[in-house]
């Protein structure tokens, strides 16, 4: 009796679990979110007409663009045997992390199409992997800029404790980012949804916290992995460009583009997707009322389609910091040559052609980027 007592115990949790995870899904099926056609009918899971084979194909493209992109930068800083400089070492460091990113797209785009069939452990690996990487990319993005507005701004020598200052820096940075995934790695698993037919990898808390831990894991990549990022390099580099256009140099005119391209880059990916997981959290917590099931499609496809774009930033990254740049442009030449791929006359043409259209700053605390 007392076993019979357990198991129907556990079925009824696990239904309830079931129940609770598709309506945090798609929505309360009893309740208002009804067809447009049939007023008693609940919302379909699946949204009408979403091809999820397009977002299959894109997440491979962006996987490898940034794969390309990232590798070339972490061979151009690894090649530099000297003038290396603190922020060729974040560029590194963020280049690495957008890797390590855009290996797990593969397995995000499948598991939009055909659902998550890759087991638990790499569902916990995969997520640990991506929620570091995010952190661990957008905390460099900050790094980067305060980097430079001591560079211009404060005009600070680069000394070789500086260097190494930097490098714990980025042990820090990669330790905080660490802990920051644990939660999602913690918690997450693969588990079988009846209502979708398919397997999820899904954050699995039950009972009375479960929302709350849903809100505050969203508020937390809100508020440090996006705005309290943003702030930061809207101040360095706000400064950094009153500070250069005070100054009547063509080569700094320059680098004041490329820092405005590298603010809009990151606010282009990223503000989209965070103001529609935004709209999303809302709608979770009941503070937006949706009464229609077309209102949860559009929400739906809104945070797909967000969610690429914020994700094609790790591919935008090795164009905004090093393809844009003069010198690191050459570094890469000086470095396909070393290993016998150009010939000296085509590295000596296009350092000639790059030295009478563009310029960099020169100064010594000039990088591979700016």
């Amino acid at each position: 009796m007392g076993a019979e007592s357990t198991q129907s115990t556990m079925e009824e949790a696990w239904s309830n679990f079931d129940l609770s995870l598709f309506t945090y899904l798609y929505g309360n099926n009893n309740s208002t979110d009804y067809g447009p056609d049939d007023p008693s009918s609940p919302c379909d899971p699946t949204v009408p007409g979403f091809d999820s084979i397009a977002l299959v194909v894109v997440y491979i493209l962006v996987s490898l663009l940034s794969l390309l992109g990232n590798s070339v930068v972490v061979f151009v800083v690894c090649s530099m045997k000297r003038g290396r400089g603190s922020t060729d070492i974040y560029l590194m460091h963020l280049a690495i992390a957008d890797l390590l990113f855009c290996l797990t797209l593969p397995f995000w785009g499948t598991y939009v199409h055909y659902g998550w069939t890759y087991g638990n452990f790499l569902c916990k690996l995969l997520s640990g992997f991506q929620e570091a990487s995010v952190y661990g990319g957008v905390f460099l993005l900050a790094c980067i800029s305060v980097d430079r507005y001591c560079a211009i701004v404060r005009a600070t020598r680069v000394q070789s404790s500086h260097h190494r200052l930097v490098k714990v820096v980025c042990s820090v940075v990669w330790l905080v980012a660490g802990l920051l995934s644990l939660p999602v790695v913690i918690k997450r698993e693969s588990m079988y949804v009846y209502d979708l037919n398919q397997s999820i990898c899904y954050e699995n808390v039950t009972g009375e916290n479960s929302d709350l831990f849903q809100f505050s894991l969203r508020i937390l990549r809100h508020t440090l992995g996006f705005f309290l990022p943003l702030a930061v390099m809207t101040f360095c580099y706000g400064w950094t460009g009153v500070t250069l256009l005070q100054i009547r140099n063509q080569q700094k005119q320059k680098a004041m583009r490329v820092i405005m391209a590298v603010v809009f880059g990151f606010v282009l990916c990223w503000l989209p997707y965070n103001v529609a997981v935004l709209i999303d959290t809302l709608i979770q917590s009941e503070s937006l009322k949706v009464e229609s099931c077309d209102t949860r499609y559009r929400v739906e496809v809104m945070l797909n389609v967000t969610r690429i774009l914020a994700y094609t930033h790790c591919a935008v990254n090795p164009v905004l910091y090093a393809f844009i740049g003069q010198k690191f442009r050459n570094q890469l030449l000086s470095a396909l040559h070393k290993h016998g791929v150009i010939s000296k006359r085509i590295q000596m043409a296009y350092r000639k052609g790059s030295a009478n259209s563009l310029g960099s700053i020169r100064s010594k605390n000039t990088s591979v980027t700016m």
